[in-house]
């Protein structure tokens, strides 16, 4: 498993200074968010839990912004005090890293790629660096890259025109022993220096995945991520079977108790409405999920035999009244940055993978909180806010409803 990835986030955006000026090129604006925003979103769908920034121009510009919108994430930047090229950024980054493989990206490409396949490719082959190549049509402004029939590269063709061909989509999964084992200038760029130069004599690996690619390195493509990667709207006539609703506990099935914890069964109350929703709700989804913090055991408040006993009342009841719940996760750890924790996604995502007939993309994550938005976009769900002002007013939330039983009822069986 790939648990770490270096996102180069150092460009200027030369081509781009008419529309976005004076900014990292990571950092213009796209559907109301930084385009950086999309690519960290989709690496934590991903399951990469550790975050290497290689920032150079307005780097304070790009870490103010990390800390501010993703402080749980954990993470470590690299400064570039002069220009290292792309090769020279990437065996700078290297240095902070601890994982045998390392996923490499750029700050200004969304390439939503299946990093597993990536790696599996990757391990079999015992490839030094494996590149995600996307296949296209009428290519010319990118080169493309051949491979042989073991999916080996064998050549990297320069920009022209091709009527199709696999680009490269710089996406790389590199082993940093072999890599780090060469010998290169202080600046030197990745593609030309270590691909071109040593694709005869490394294993080099293409890996073709036909999935959602945009590089907002040039005007027109800039325009075009304005209405693509802006979330869809959220379409409940849409919803049947096949989809999934995970659900916040506290603030959302029962009623928050005021800066503490829920400690025991006689504390624990539903909110009014709320088993009723469940029902409701469990005859439209196939999945219904329990997403849960419950911080106060890791503090040592409580302990696990009492949440044990909080939550079977609460499945109890659910059951007793036509409802079900499917699984319930919860996270006990006081760390705000464990990969476990909302909004970080490793409880949805270890559901997916105990499910796998989860599609995330046909799933929606119900809580009141905006570390449950956030968690909902860090896994490519849609969000629904339980908000007794019942306002949307964020590019995260996708309807706003004052309750749960609101929102159950706005499905027609």
């Amino acid at each position: 498993m790939i648990k770490e990835a270096i996102i180069l986030a150092g460009g200027l955006g030369t081509r781009l200074r008419d529309t976005v000026p004076d900014m990292p090129k990571c950092m213009a604006p796209v559907a109301e968010l930084p385009f950086l925003t999309y690519v960290i979103r989709h690496l934590l769908s991903q399951g990469i839990e550790r975050f290497i920034f290689s920032v150079g121009y307005r780097y304070e510009v790009i870490e103010e912004f990390i800390k501010n919108q993703f402080p749980y994430i954990t993470c470590v930047f690299t400064r570039e005090t002069s220009p290292l090229g792309t090769g020279g950024a990437i065996r700078f980054a290297l240095t902070e890293t601890n994982e045998r493989d390392i996923l490499i990206v750029n700050g200004d490409t969304l390439f939503k790629i299946d990093v597993d396949d990536l790696y599996d490719g990757h391990m079999k082959n015992q490839a030094e660096c494996t590149l995600a190549l996307k296949p296209m049509f009428k290519v010319d402004r990118y080169g493309v890259v051949d491979r042989d029939d073991d999916g080996r590269i064998t050549r990297f063709k320069e920009k022209e025109f091709f009527e199709s061909g696999n680009i490269n989509g710089g996406v790389y999964l590199l082993n940093k022993a072999g890599f780090l084992k060469k010998n290169f200038p202080d600046v030197f760029s990745f593609e030309k220096d270590y691909l071109e130069q040593y694709v005869s004599s490394t294993v080099l690996l293409g890996n073709i995945q036909d999935k959602y690619f945009i590089d907002i390195g040039v005007p027109s493509d800039y325009e075009r991520a304005q209405s693509e990667l802006k979330y869809p709207n959220l379409s409940l006539e849409q919803v049947d079977n096949g989809w999934t609703v995970f659900l916040d506990r506290d603030g959302v099935i029962n009623y928050n108790k005021d800066e503490s914890y829920v400690f025991h069964t006689g504390e624990f109350k539903f909110i009014p409405g709320a088993v009723e929703a469940i029902k409701r709700l469990s005859e439209v989804f196939g999945k219904i999920i329990v997403i849960t913090n419950q911080r106060g055991i890791g503090k040592g408040l409580m302990g696990e035999q009492a949440l044990s006993s909080i939550h079977q009342h609460m499945l109890n009841e659910i059951q007793e009244h036509g409802g079900r719940i499917d699984a319930l996760y919860y996270c006990a750890v006081v760390d705000d940055k464990h990969p476990d924790r909302k909004p970080n996604p490793g409880m949805i995502l270890e559901a997916a993978h105990m499910y796998p007939e989860i599609d995330l993309e046909k799933s929606i994550m119900v809580g009141d909180k905006m570390s449950d938005m956030q968690l909902g976009r860090n896994v490519g769900a849609y969000t629904v806010k339980i908000d007794p002002a019942a306002q949307v007013s964020h590019p995260d939330i996708d309807l706003a409803c004052d309750s749960l039983i609101n929102f159950s009822m706005r499905f027609v069986h």
